[in-house]
């Protein structure tokens, strides 16, 4: 027993300090890729889902899509520099904390995307203006782990989340451009802040992931 509360002890010892580090684990590169999707998506669905409150489900398989590309690169860039980092770092408890920051904005768009697709259609139009908002939340959420100018990005994904609630609507509604500027631009400002502050003087060191 007193092993097992000394191993429990230790395991938050280590969680706590990994909240003072910086985690380097979201990289310029995907990031960026990420911004390029968005862009490629919205013209995309400019030139293929001219409806898209008609062609519904095309929009939203196109927007998923898209989401879960981004995701994946960068998980799998998480993934492997946690599991490659230095022995003694903090690879493992910072990782884990940036995905449950973030993670609940996902979970929440996910099950919003749901519930308002089945069952307030009248509400689509918001889709774009909440996935935002949502996502400024989860970058609110992170900023303690990430350099402080990240805050401007989420303050960026707020306010264009906000104007896409005012603009986007009506004979607007869906746009292509209320899903691929917000988060064309706001991917391409968190790259830039990411490597202007972690990677460009920095490079590899890591005394935390």
């Amino acid at each position: 027993m007193e092993l097992h509360e000394a191993l429990a002890q230790i395991a938050e010892i280590r969680r706590t300090m990994a909240r003072t580090q910086v985690f380097r684990g979201y990289r310029a590169v995907p990031v960026a890729f990420s911004g390029l999707l968005a862009c490629g998506a919205s013209i995309y669905q400019a030139f293929w889902i001219r409806d898209p409150v008609g062609q519904l489900d095309s929009y939203l398989a196109l927007w998923v899509s898209a989401a879960f590309a981004s995701a994946l690169a960068a998980g799998v860039g998480m993934i492997w520099r946690a599991k490659h980092a230095p022995l003694g770092s903090w690879s493992r408890e910072i990782t884990i904390l940036a995905v449950e920051q973030f993670a609940p904005c996902v979970v929440a768009g996910g099950l919003l995307t749901i519930v308002v697709a089945r069952s307030a259609e009248s509400s689509l139009w918001m889709l774009p203006g909440l996935w935002s908002i949502l996502f400024s939340l989860g970058v609110f959420a992170s900023r303690r782990l990430l350099p402080r100018p990240i805050t401007a990005v989420a303050v960026f994904y707020l306010v264009a989340g906000l104007l896409c609630l005012i603009v986007a609507r009506g004979p607007h509604a869906l746009s292509p451009w209320a899903m691929g500027i917000p988060f064309g631009i706001g991917q391409f400002f968190a790259a830039a802040v990411l490597y202007g502050t972690l990677e460009r003087h920095h490079g590899d060191q890591e005394t935390s992931i």
